[in-house]
């Protein structure tokens, strides 16, 4: 038995865009189309699946509106300031989308990007994608492969890359979690946990300082859990700076683990946050309106969603005490991100 294959639009500039659909203990929708997590069925207290991602309900405003609702996302996701890096000697200029600065990959990156289906399982399917050299600017031909799988509860996003110049990279999803259910209203009353002693410093325009601040003491500090709500309006710079959550932790540990925990008790949800990153942005969904509707058929507002962006730090390729994301012929990119999900 096979993953379940559906033709699912057409973008504005022609190209054919599939939904698949994969299933197990939960059940998810994957669009070629940005290699985006449209949907996430996951059992409640009550036995009733709903879908604890925020999304749209058809392609085109996926293509025209969407802030990246779970899209995957490359080639270097969060930001690098100035639109530029300097790599093995040589400047790379690249397009600001965002004030001076260059966010989640440029103007279209990989979540505005089609892929192609490379294998259909029964609950998993692998999508890939060639990123041309020179694409947004980035140096290199970058050839991507991303496998979607379900095993009983959980989610495993597995990602591999391989490149024919030096170049950098930082992949990651976007999805915007609500444990409550997607269109259910604001997550500040969810409880979380993140373990990690330090946050990355941020400057006014969100770009790294290269300092490294302690958590003690300050809204940034989730390891013991705390409800997501309950510091979000302190007079905290970083808080300030990015109208809500919207900070990149530096993980404790290193290699495969769990790094996070978000539970809401209202529907009895609980899901664990397991990579092998040195970091995670957290977003608060800061920057959503109202503007948007999802299937539910109700509009998405500041603090409907969670994201657990699972990557390196932003603007590492400017910032040499930051881990490298420098990858070079010959050696294979791979990191895996897995959700897992549980009941109170």
């Amino acid at each position: 038995m096979q993953a379940h294959i559906e033709h699912y639009g057409r973008t504005r500039s022609g190209e054919d865009v599939d939904r698949i659909i994969i299933e197990d203990g939960i059940r998810a929708e994957i669009l070629t189309y940005g290699g985006i997590i449209a949907r996430l069925e996951v059992p409640g207290r009550d036995g009733r699946r709903e879908s604890v991602v925020l999304g749209l309900s058809d392609l085109d405003t996926y293509e025209t509106l969407s802030p990246s609702f779970g899209a995957t996302i490359g080639r270097y996701a969060n930001r690098i300031g100035g639109g530029r890096f300097t790599l093995d000697g040589a400047i790379h200029s690249l397009p600001k989308n965002e004030g001076d600065n260059t966010l989640h990959g440029g103007i279209r990156g990989f979540g505005k990007r089609v892929w192609t289906i490379e294998q259909a399982e029964a609950a998993a399917v692998t999508l890939a994608y060639t990123s041309a050299d020179g694409e947004e600017g980035f140096p290199g031909a970058l050839q991507t492969k991303v496998r979607f799988a379900i095993d009983g509860v959980a989610l495993r996003l597995s990602y591999t890359a391989t490149t024919d110049r030096p170049t950098v990279l930082n992949l990651t999803n976007h999805s915007y979690f609500n444990l409550a259910g997607e269109g259910s209203g604001d997550v500040w009353g969810h409880e979380l946990r993140i373990a990690a002693d330090r946050i990355v410093e941020l400057d006014p325009a969100s770009i790294p300082t290269g300092r490294l601040l302690d958590v003690t003491g300050t809204p940034f500090d989730f390891r013991t859990p705390a409800l997501v709500g309950a510091r979000v309006r302190e007079a905290d710079p970083q808080i300030m700076a990015g109208c809500g959550y919207d900070a990149c932790f530096v993980l404790n540990g290193s290699g495969w683990r769990e790094v996070a925990v978000v539970q809401e008790m209202g529907s009895g949800r609980v899901m664990g946050v397991w990579t092998d990153r040195p970091a995670v942005q957290l977003y608060s969904a800061n920057k959503l309106t109202g503007s948007l509707v999802g299937p539910s058929g109700r509009a998405y507002r500041s603090g409907d969603g969670l994201c657990f962006e699972t990557q390196h730090f932003p603007d590492s390729p400017n910032h040499p005490s930051f881990p490298s994301t420098v990858l070079r012929p010959g050696a294979v990119f791979t990191t895996e991100t897995e959700y897992v999900f549980s009941l109170c």
